[in-house]
């Protein structure tokens, strides 16, 4: 009998395999080429903004022009990631399939004008509404749609950066602080890897970023142990200050919409006046550095992700600008992802901690693109593996303790409001099982928004 359940076992083991193969396999060869489209597309509206650079003084306009779009078209797509994770959670009215080309067309036309994004959100919207849509087709039940979306979810992220691996353990640690889906891990590898795949087919390339770090060992500890003490003190108190940064961008992108919303009845006026915003924070700066990605430079002394990795690659206030810049522009309706931002912040502000510290230029500015995106999305397991993806794997250590100290350090806060705490990051804490993001940042706004509602016109 007990050898009977054993190879019973076995066959539905190989029967779920096979299963999810075959239902995965169009969902991520379809969201691999609408990525390598989005991509395309979007590298093509950045490039064409650098030769226009008039473009930018359009951004108000387009603003709006997206607002409307979203208004008449866009139904409960407007809620974005934050919706495909309340799907996952509890289904609803499920995702609707036009929640992909729209955010595809208002992400390119929030670049091609200026405004300060980023990428992911946009390929992870595209990957949950194409499986929703495929969902349907299949006629599957409430457990496999919910799986399908997470699979949509891992094809999407690990396409859109070229990191397969990291978009599974993405898609399974995303959905609620402290707890890992594993049920969906097989069917999230499968599409991360056909989706990325089918990205390299289509000729796409990724960004290609170099550590340039050779670890040496002239702390007296050192001697006795695998690794320098005075360094990895050096890595902790630069996390601490990742995990702050997280908290820092979250909070903000938040309080910007909540703020717009407080002082316009007319809605249409929020992204008027965050176009505006940009184009004073611009001239206020005097450089174009802080708008679009942040990855390919306008001229050459430009602060790009990838000069962050280069002694004076960064100015001090890098990361802050670029946190300012992309808040307004996410905080009043643009679209665009907060990932590719992150990184931005992330690598100038490793970039600025290595100069104050006298460490390591390029591996702190890795750990900073890797450890600030691990706070504000709450996942550092995640993040972890991006780093060995991204960078190599012989400092693994090294981008475990950045990104498991600034998950820590950012609080019960991050970008996805919908994320749910399955284990709080401290015991002591009133939150309960179950409690989104948004429901703990509405309990620690409502003094504040008191004040502001009196500012309504």
């Amino acid at each position: 009998m007990f050898e009977k359940t054993i190879k019973s076992a076995h066959f539905l083991i190989i029967r779920y395999f096979f299963k999810w193969f075959f239902l995965t396999f169009p969902v991520a060869i379809t969201i691999g080429s609408m990525v390598a489209f989005f991509l395309w597309l979007l590298n093509a509206a950045i490039f064409y903004r650098f030769a226009q650079p008039w473009l930018l003084y359009l951004l108000p306009l387009v603003g709006v022009a997206i607002h409307f779009l979203y208004k008449l078209l866009g139904k409960s797509s407007e809620k974005g990631n934050n919706l495909i994770i309340d799907e996952i959670h509890e289904p609803g009215a499920g995702i609707p399939a036009r929640m992909g080309p729209l955010v595809l067309l208002t992400t390119v036309l929030t670049h091609l004008f200026g405004g300060s994004a980023g990428r992911e959100g946009t390929a992870v919207q595209i990957g949950g509404s194409i499986a929703q849509l495929f969902a349907k087709w299949f006629k599957l039940n409430e457990k496999e749609v919910k799986t399908l979306l997470m699979a949509g979810v891992a094809a999407g992220f690990g396409a859109v950066f070229g990191t397969p691996l990291t978009g599974a353990i993405f898609a399974i640690e995303v959905i609620a602080l402290g707890k890992l889906q594993y049920n969906a891990i097989i069917p999230c590898l499968i599409a991360s890897i056909i989706s990325d795949f089918t990205v390299n087919i289509w000729g796409i390339q990724h960004t290609v970023y170099h550590l340039d770090f050779v670890q040496s060992k002239d702390f007296f500890l050192s001697a006795y142990l695998h690794w320098d003490v005075l360094l990895m003190a050096k890595i902790i108190g630069a996390s601490v200050a990742f995990g702050l940064a997280s908290y820092l961008f979250a909070t903000l992108v938040h309080n910007v919409k909540n703020i717009g919303l407080s002082i316009f009845k007319t809605t249409w006026l929020i992204p008027l006046t965050g176009g505006i915003i940009i184009i004073l924070l611009y001239w206020l700066v005097g450089k174009p550095d802080y708008l679009s990605l942040g990855v390919n430079a306008e001229y050459p002394t430009a602060v790009t992700i990838l000069s962050a990795f280069n002694q004076g690659g960064a100015d001090a206030m890098s990361w802050l600008w670029k946190t300012i810049f992309t808040a307004v522009t996410l905080g009043t309706g643009f679209k665009g992802g907060e990932v590719t931002p992150l990184f931005y912040i992330g690598a100038t502000l490793g970039n600025s901690l290595a100069t104050l510290l006298n460490a390591p230029v390029s591996l702190f500015a890795a750990l900073g693109f890797i450890a600030v995106f691990a706070g504000a999305t709450n996942t550092p397991l995640a993040c972890t593996i991006m780093g060995v993806e991204l960078f190599g794997g012989e400092y693994i250590l090294f981008f475990a303790i950045a990104c498991f100290t600034a998950y820590f350090f950012s609080g019960h806060s991050g970008i996805y409001s919908s994320q749910r705490i399955a284990i709080p990051k401290l015991f002591e804490t009133d939150f309960s099982e179950g409690d989104t993001l948004k429901e703990v940042q509405e309990r620690r706004r409502g003094y504040f928004g008191k004040k502001l509602g009196k500012y309504r016109v």
